[in-house]
């Protein structure tokens, strides 16, 4: 006789709460706060300070007000997922879902690529060489994806030290950045001149493609939200966190760009690996070259927290929408002895190397790492339409008044369509500007081919799964 299928309930009972507050802050730090974007900022230039404060206003603020009203509204496990369902029901919920843990696939290969990158910088003056080595990329990319996963099986009470210390060692080597450019700065001034003219945005191709991966990389705070059956008191714990993270995050995404351009002219700046050439430059400079190698080495750590509290909330989607039968029911298992979504995980990070090693076929190394960029971004912000238009669409339901554990949008329901309409209308910005090729792109007609068709497929096998599990869930309702 074979096992039944898990139901919603047993699956989820057997999950563990074993994060609290700071977990979540620190989950949150190493999920959203990437030296990378600071790099490619620093790489676009003197007008991406203004651009990461227009996203820090226009998007961070509003999107963290409503992730803390539907999480607090919502506190179960799927987050986007469930949020998707319940405002547009089983096939919208899906479609988020879907493309929310589908993006992965291509962000994972982006991520692992300008960590192997970051991590080169260990060795010193050498790294700047090192950094562009395709072997070398590879083999760190894949040996850190192979770390985050097996910490992650093994469970969230072991997996959750990597992303506190990707936590710390995120935002530690930042801090060192900021400090070398401040004294740099003192002692032998700016590279970079900076006046008001220059930080405005400066409409080119470069900057249209680049207000993507500003908005981008300000996602990530709705993620822990997908865990919060593993949460300790997530009505509370998770808008103190969200809170408490958006404001440390904002503020080094600023600084850090003010630092790198101190520190570097924007042309030298490479955009996956800037921050430690900037931070190697400084620390040459004042005779301490060891804190260079010390901070590469710190945010090494950092990325390897971040692909593993990636891992940890996206494969709860898949784990939720498996339970549901509307992708196979072994996506919804847990494992006997760790109690971890282990197959989902399995699943998605055996996806992730395919797409990584597949992504440096016939590509330089900066070309894979724009596409893979440019499909999460188109991918990943999909569900948050949904995440956005369903504040609103859930704003009318009578629980939002009586529910005293919710943490609401201020502002009333005219608050509500306020954030929601914003958040909407820059994802939407997003996705369109994400099609456009990179200014110094040499086949741009190529690359938006490869863009576009690759966005398809993956939407399309989301599809097919789910006609195939509706039809499933069908015929076992008949049967019964």
């Amino acid at each position: 006789m074979t096992a039944s299928a898990p139901t919603s309930l047993d699956s989820k009972s057997q999950l563990r709460k074993t994060m609290g507050f700071w977990d979540v802050l620190l989950f949150n730090i190493a999920t959203v706060l990437g030296p990378r974007w600071i790099a490619a900022a620093g790489h676009n230039g003197t007008s991406s300070i203004s651009l990461w404060v227009l996203a820090a206003v226009f998007f961070f603020v509003p999107g963290a007000l409503v992730i803390n009203e539907l999480s607090s509204r919502f506190p179960e496990e799927g987050g986007l997922y469930v949020w998707s369902r319940e405002a547009f029901g089983p096939f919208h919920g899906f479609v988020a879902g879907w493309t929310y843990w589908f993006y992965t696939v291509f962000y994972f290969p982006g991520l692992l690529l300008a960590s192997a990158s970051m991590a080169a910088y260990i060795v010193g003056g050498g790294g700047a060489t090192l950094s562009q080595d395709r072997t070398f990329l590879l083999t760190v990319s894949l040996s850190l994806l192979l770390i985050a996963v097996l910490l992650n099986i093994i469970g969230l009470n072991v997996g959750k030290w990597l992303q506190n210390a990707g936590g710390v060692g995120t935002y530690v080597p930042l801090l060192v950045l900021a400090g070398i450019a401040a004294v740099v700065c003192l002692r032998h001034g700016s590279v970079t001149h900076f006046t008001v003219a220059n930080m405005l945005p400066a409409w080119n191709w470069d900057t249209v493609n680049f207000w993507s991966q500003i908005a981008f990389a300000f996602t990530g705070l709705e993620l822990v939200s997908a865990m919060s059956e593993e949460v300790r008191d997530p009505r509370r714990t998770l808008p103190r966190a969200v809170f408490g993270a958006g404001a440390l995050i904002a503020l080094m995404y600023i600084a850090g760009t003010f630092a790198v351009l101190t520190l570097v002219p924007a042309a030298d700046l490479d955009p996956q690996s800037g921050v430690f050439h900037a931070i190697t430059v400084g620390s040459i400079a004042l005779r301490i070259g060891f804190l260079g190698m010390l901070a590469a080495i710190l945010v090494t750590v950092g990325n390897a927290g971040g692909v593993g509290s990636t891992v940890a909330g996206i494969a709860r989607v898949p784990f939720v929408v498996g339970i549901d039968r509307y992708l196979p029911a072994a996506f919804g298992k847990i494992h006997p002895r760790w109690k971890t979504p282990y197959i989902s995980i399995l699943v998605q990070a055996s996806l992730s190397g395919a797409i990584l090693i597949s992504s440096q076929i016939n590509e330089t190394t900066r070309g894979a790492y724009q596409f893979l960029i440019d499909a999460a971004i188109i991918l990943y912000f999909i569900p948050f339409l949904y995440m956005f238009a369903a504040v609103i669409k859930l704003a009318g339901r009578s629980d939002r008044k009586e529910n005293r554990h919710a943490v609401l949008v201020p502002g009333g329901i005219a608050g509500v369509w306020i954030c929601g309409s914003l958040g909407f209308l820059i994802v939407l910005l997003g996705i369109i500007v994400s099609l456009v090729p990179p200014g110094d792109s040499s086949n741009k007609l190529g690359f938006e081919l490869k863009l576009v068709a690759g966005t398809a497929a993956s939407v399309l096998l989301g599809l097919i799964l789910y006609w195939r599990g509706a039809r499933a869930r069908r015929a076992e309702l008949r049967s019964k």
